[in-house]
């Protein structure tokens, strides 16, 4: 796997990205909860909202991570990691590790203090991997939202 290139998006890259989020969507038993379209990662990309890095192997992008800023009024700038997904099939190369790596120096790059994301109770090979990662998985904040669609 040697062939893996772990790069920053591109505009080109937003429909392959849309497409590894809705598996990470399938994959977290909830596809039908994604109810914007391509064009309005595109718009989001584009804005500068959302950023995101690939991986890529031979052409095909097989792994992405994707992110914003945010500010945490306790602690300070934060990068937000809204999605980290790599194919199944290839899983157990390093590439997770090498996207993680490039998301968290993208952090430290944008003097952010911190880095949040969520993860689901039962997705154990996730939990295990930001535990391998030195990370602290908090278990008394509930999240809160509201739609407004």
């Amino acid at each position: 796997m040697e062939q893996i290139i772990i790069r920053k998006a591109d505009v080109k890259d937003i429909p392959a990205i849309y497409g590894l989020v809705y598996e990470l969507a399938v994959y977290e038993k909830e596809p039908e909860a994604i109810k914007i379209s391509v064009n309005e990662y595109l718009k989001a990309f584009k804005e500068g909202l959302i950023d995101s890095y690939v991986a890529e192997y031979v052409g095909k992008i097989v792994g992405i991570t994707v992110f914003y800023m945010t500010f945490s009024t306790w602690r300070g700038k934060c990068l937000y990691l809204e999605d980290f997904y790599v194919q199944p099939s290839y899983r157990k190369y390093g590439i997770g590790q090498k996207l993680f790596d490039a998301y968290i120096g993208e952090a430290k790059s944008r003097d952010a203090l911190q880095t949040k994301w969520q993860v689901l109770d039962w997705n154990e090979p996730a939990l295990n991997f930001y535990r391998k990662n030195n990370a602290v998985i908090e278990k008394e904040w509930w999240n809160g939202k509201i739609f407004l669609d």
